[in-house]
């Protein structure tokens, strides 16, 4: 599967628009995160369990809209984009979504 943040493949022809596609996931911190992340602010600096948390998230969330295009019958998903939320204390939802295609 072929993603692109562009709304193009170059060198390659879209010959149908399949439509939407889209992947979330959504993850709690736990205790431990909230721990470590909690000293690391005292001190200052990067908070690398939330970012190895959040990348995770991403990448699920990446997977299940890969997932949605190809059971679609797509060859790549175009505007690929990423949008973050809360959805209660301490979970965060990540949504993956883009235009699936089919290509020459």
């Amino acid at each position: 599967m072929i993603l692109s943040t562009s709304d193009k493949i170059e060198g390659r022809e879209m010959v149908e628009t399949i439509g939407i596609v889209r992947g979330n996931a959504a993850r709690a911190r736990g205790v431990g995160y909230d721990i470590t992340a909690g000293v690391r602010n005292f001190f200052g600096g990067a908070v690398p369990e939330y970012t190895k948390l959040m990348t995770e998230t991403r990448d699920e969330a990446t997977a299940n809209m890969i997932q949605s295009a190809e059971a679609a019958g797509a060859d790549a998903i175009v505007a690929v984009r990423y949008s973050t939320s809360t959805i209660a204390s301490g979970v965060s939802e990540i949504l993956a979504f883009g235009t699936a295609v089919k290509l020459r």
